[in-house]
């Protein structure tokens, strides 16, 4: 098999995958629309959880079959590993925001390693970071404090309680110390800032070109909703966001990202469609300026 001249990260939740709220990408909205009713690609506690569009399935199949694709995720590994994600096996996932490269589905122990030292060597530790998190929060307005996978810290908030100052103040006490907030819908993460995307996704990309699988000049694409996205979506040559999320919400632009014209569960497939369309115009010639590639 020759080398891939295409590269694909894709972030999941809203952006492949949808809960029953997000469906119709008003967080109150639950339309499906008119075509054939979502797949549920993930059950919690036996309920259905996450779904995908039909069209984004079969897309995403054809997708992965033919270039690299990589699932990078801010859920936790068993998070992920919950979801029948359309496509697989994957030879790598990201997951942890970064702070985790899944190979054949298992955790790369000396990815993990050079992170804990890297987040150990910029600031300070995690230990610390929970304990003053936790001096700032009260039960009023925080319903869960979560560590994911010993990396980091996140809450899950009552968005019309929360108190206006609370994340201006925390992020001023993080960002001398290393780390960073983000905020997607009710949970506000604290992660360090040597975790992101863009640094898993990189590595990734060094190892399939090591490898042989892609091609030294692979164009990378991507695709993602929300803050934590924002480097992957810099660090690709190309990428795509959908008109929702908290991208959307602050207006964030970049000469090389495309905005959907759809929202919601019908951005998936807009998404797809064009990771397709940029595959087939890399593999069929030479490549194209962003102009000349759909949009």
């Amino acid at each position: 098999m020759s080398a891939s001249p295409v590269l694909i990260a894709t972030d999941l939740d809203r952006t492949m995958i949808y809960s029953k709220n997000a469906i119709g990408g008003d967080p109150s909205g639950t339309d499906l629309g008119s075509g054939p009713a979502p797949v549920c690609v993930e059950y919690y506690d036996g309920g259905p959880l996450s779904h995908m569009s039909v069209d984004t399935i079969a897309l995403l199949r054809d997708l992965s079959a033919a270039v690299p694709v990589i699932p990078t995720t801010t859920r936790t590994i068993a998070q992920f590993q919950r979801i029948d994600l359309p496509g697989g096996p994957w030879k790598y996932a990201i997951t942890s925001n970064g702070g985790n490269i899944l190979v054949d589905g298992k955790p790369d122990l000396t990815w993990r390693s050079e992170i804990d030292r890297s987040t150990r060597d910029a600031g300070v530790e995690l230990a610390h970071v929970h304990t003053e998190l936790e001096a700032r929060i009260d039960v009023s307005w925080v319903s869960s404090m979560r560590v994911a996978d010993e990396l980091f810290p996140y809450l899950v908030v009552d968005l019309s309680t929360i108190p206006m100052d609370f994340e201006a103040g925390w992020s001023d006490w993080c960002t001398s110390r290393g780390w960073n907030v983000s905020r997607q819908g009710r949970k506000i993460y604290t992660m360090p800032d040597a975790v992101s995307k863009s640094r898993a996704l990189a590595e990734v990309r060094r190892r399939l070109i090591e490898s042989g699988d892609l091609a030294a000049d692979a164009t990378v694409l991507s695709a993602g909703d929300g803050a934590l996205d924002a480097d992957m979506l810099e660090y690709a040559d190309f990428a795509i966001r959908p008109r929702h999320g908290e991208l959307e919400e602050l207006n964030w632009q970049r000469p090389t990202v495309t905005v959907t014209e759809t929202s919601g569960i019908e951005a998936s497939v807009e998404i797809v469609s064009w990771f397709s369309a940029h595959v087939a115009a890399m593999t069929v010639g030479t490549p194209h300026e962003s102009q000349q590639l759909p949009q």
